[in-house]
């Protein structure tokens, strides 16, 4: 499978693009004016200890207090939880960005990412990837840690772009991020609360550490500057990766190239329609995600079980795409067409699995239930594309749904009701936007001028066009 990655650079953001045998897969988002903050190091000052919760909040400079659970908590001095205080300053790297309503979340537990190794100083563990499965790969890399380590203190864990990869390249990753502990460690030392010891490179150099990978034959920039420092980069963190960063100079945007601009607009739609005629509708909640598989328009060519069976198969490697580009996290249920044959069923989960396993994150899914329901978990770290890219409607409030004309007429009779009860005058003002208006003067004439009689009084209609459907006022006069 190979793949490109196209970076778009302009002066309010970033976008990377992952492409996969011309098939958008992943978009990366870092604007100027929020960046994100995961792998970032502060020194906080615990503003909160939680004894119930097992948590603490601590202030890192930001808006809102980040968020830090006893889990987390092992400080590199040999701290515990329990030890933690109000006003106490602690070292603390975040973990996930501020997502919704939520603070960043936090851990003690500081970790720095080189290509092909993670460096924790307060472990001393050296953990391998589980997609790094061939065991004699496995010792090969971890033997070759313990060399390099020698005597000193810290842990490590392999990546799996570490597989295959010479002694040499490991050494000068591990060096590397040693030295950059030992500034880091400096700091530290007389760094005041709340302020920033480490910021993490910035998107376009993160591609070039987390992204590429053998199989990325292209990394095309759109911004010569960007480009020199991805270059350079390049030549002194990862040397084989290089040769493959080209400057695009093309007078169509890059990202009009395999349709991505047209693909991201499509990742913010519900529906996703399925080559077979079928389709997903995705529904994201604070709670969670839903993906509901419809057969749509396909109507098969044997019975009904093959029907529902292709159209499942199909929808589980839409489904993990549609994850990865969305980048949907935490619980996400999939509601599959019911199948009878339990063989059916093993191969449809058994098809998504497969689908998932090529995502960069940790994916962990469930058996399917006797409904075809599969409950996935996705580990969640940054905003998804919609949140990223959209607020909730100001007119239906994020509900995704408004009123209709007729609701809204009759919420506007009850009102005139009572007022009138309450406070005596010669006549009411209808204010409302067009839709209603014409339901009122058309659908609801009569019951308006019922209403009218009963009461004694005129009412006059307004239109105001800054209103939406949901909107009105009743104004005594």
């Amino acid at each position: 499978m190979s793949e490109e990655i196209l970076i778009n650079v302009t002066p309010q953001e970033t976008r990377v693009a992952v492409v996969e045998n011309g098939v958008l897969q992943e978009v990366h988002i870092e604007r100027a004016a929020h960046k994100g903050l995961v792998g970032n190091i502060y020194k906080g000052r615990v503003s909160r200890f939680l004894p119930g919760m097992q948590a603490a909040f601590v202030d890192i400079g930001l808006e809102r207090a980040a968020f830090l659970q006893t889990t987390e908590m092992k400080t590199l001095d040999g701290g515990t939880a329990a030890a933690l205080a109000e006003g106490q300053d602690i070292i603390v790297q975040v973990v996930k960005d501020p997502i919704s309503s939520k603070g960043a979340r936090l851990t003690t537990q500081i970790s720095l990412p080189a290509r092909y190794v993670v460096y924790m100083p307060a472990s001393d563990h050296i953990g391998i990837s589980q997609k790094i499965d061939n065991e004699e790969e496995r010792e090969r890399l971890r033997a070759t840690v313990r060399s390099v380590m020698g005597a000193e203190p810290g842990g490590f864990i392999l990546r799996t772009m570490a597989e295959q990869v010479s002694e040499e390249e490991l050494k000068r990753d591990i060096h590397y991020l040693r030295k950059l502990w030992l500034r880091l460690s400096d700091r530290m030392i007389g760094a005041e609360a709340g302020s920033l010891i480490h910021e993490d490179f910035s998107l376009a150099l993160r591609t070039m550490r987390d992204l590429v990978r053998d199989n990325v034959e292209k990394v095309r920039v759109d911004s010569r500057e960007t480009y020199h420092k991805a270059y350079e980069f390049a030549c002194e963190f990862v040397p084989d990766v290089a040769p493959r960063i080209e400057y695009y100079p093309g007078e169509r945007p890059i990202l009009d190239l395999y349709s991505v601009e047209d693909e991201i607009n499509h990742a913010l739609d519900a529906r996703v329609t399925l080559k077979s005629g079928g389709y997903l509708v995705i529904d994201q909640t604070e709670a969670m995600t839903t993906v509901d598989v419809n057969t749509g328009t396909y109507v098969g060519r044997r019975n009904l079980e093959e029907t529902l069976f292709k159209t499942n198969l199909e929808a589980a490697h839409a489904i993990a795409r549609q994850l990865r580009l969305r980048n949907l996290g935490g619980m996400i249920i999939v509601d599959f067409i019911d199948m009878v044959d339990p063989e059916h069923k093993r191969q449809v989960l058994r098809a998504l699995e497969r689908a998932l396993a090529h995502d960069r994150v940790k994916v962990s899914v469930a058996d399917m239930s006797s409904l075809g329901l599969v409950e996935i978990t996705r580990k969640r770290t940054r905003e998804s594309l919609e949140r990223l890219l959209c607020e909730p409607c100001p007119s239906c409030k994020g509900r995704g749904v408004m009123k209709t004309a007729e609701t809204v007429s009759y919420e506007i009779f009850r009102e005139i009701l009572r007022e009138a009860r309450q406070f005596g005058t010669d006549q009411y003002l209808v204010v409302a936007s067009q839709s209603v208006v014409d339901r009122l003067m058309d659908d609801q004439t009569q019951s308006l001028s019922k209403l009218q009689e009963f009461i004694g009084k005129p009412i006059h209609l307004q239109v105001e066009s800054l209103y939406n459907q949901e909107e009105f006022d009743v104004v005594l006069i």
